[in-house]
């Protein structure tokens, strides 16, 4: 497959305000990309969409963004064709977890996470994704699911079935959009060090027991922005786990036995 020069391309990134989110604006600004981060931090962003600029060497956006909020992504995307132009790579990276026992959870934060997680995400894609068709442009997808999408563990419940929703979205949407040539790629990592965990374990403790399991967002984010360039199904790691999600799959017992053991650390 030729690959696609990412100069000038025009990426969108949600959850662009710190973590990941950021360090994929960063590895995209570095290829010469013109970078839209958005985020409900307005005053972060700012700072991210600066240093895209130092990057690229040309123009960068910020434009604050709740994907839970439908008026919202209709402003935000109004913005976007206004200020910057129609969006060739959007990377759907907004969302959250929270580890905590089904029984103690709060229905409130349940529903929030759907509305970030999911149902924002698919609100803001099908209007990227009805402009790219009506555009007739080669596009691109890239949702960020989890491991816990293809591999659930005790106290992730609500973030697992979040997960699994962005997988069978995903895969479904891929088969829509490739007669039109926008493909569509989902991410799978297991646990990154982010901010991620300052919410889904305040504790500190699932991270700490992780030791040097834990992903480094700089360079997942490198190999996100490489699968702009040469579009690829999935992108799942560490690889061990993806290995592990697969026996979860073929040996449902093992699966069980391997995620409510070796792999629950939470």
């Amino acid at each position: 497959m030729k690959k696609m020069e990412l100069k000038d391309k025009v990426v969108l990134v949600t959850g662009g305000s710190a973590g990941l989110g950021a360090e994929i604006c960063y590895a995209a600004a570095a290829k010469g990309a013109i970078v839209v981060t958005c985020a409900r931090r307005i005053n972060l962003i700012g700072k991210v969409k600066e240093r895209c600029e130092e990057l690229s060497g040309k123009p960068a956006y910020a434009f604050q963004l709740d994907v839970a909020d439908p008026e919202s992504v209709a402003a935000c995307l109004e913005k976007v064709a206004t200020e910057v132009g129609p969006v060739d790579i959007l990377v759907n990276n907004a969302g959250f977890g929270i580890f905590e026992n089904f029984a103690d959870f709060n229905p409130k934060d349940i529903t929030r996470m759907f509305e970030v997680n999911v149902l924002g995400m698919m609100v803001l894609t099908q209007q990227v994704v009805i402009q790219m068709l009506e555009d007739k442009r080669c596009g691109h997808v890239i949702n960020i699911a989890s491991m816990a999408g293809k591999m659930a563990t005790p106290k992730s419940t609500v973030y697992s079935a979040t997960k699994f929703a962005v997988l069978g979205f995903s895969n479904a949407l891929r088969l829509e959009l490739k007669p039109a040539n926008i493909h569509v790629t989902t991410v799978n990592p297991g646990p990154i060090q982010t901010e991620f965990f300052d919410k889904a374990d305040p504790s500190g403790q699932y991270l700490a027991s992780l030791g040097n399991h834990v992903l480094d967002p700089q360079k997942l984010a490198a190999r996100i922005v490489r699968s702009m360039e040469h579009p690829v199904r999935e992108i799942n790691r560490p690889g061990y786990m993806e290995v592990a999600a697969r026996f979860y799959t073929l040996f449902p017992a093992i699966g069980d036995f391997l995620a409510g053991g070796i792999f629950n650390k939470k």
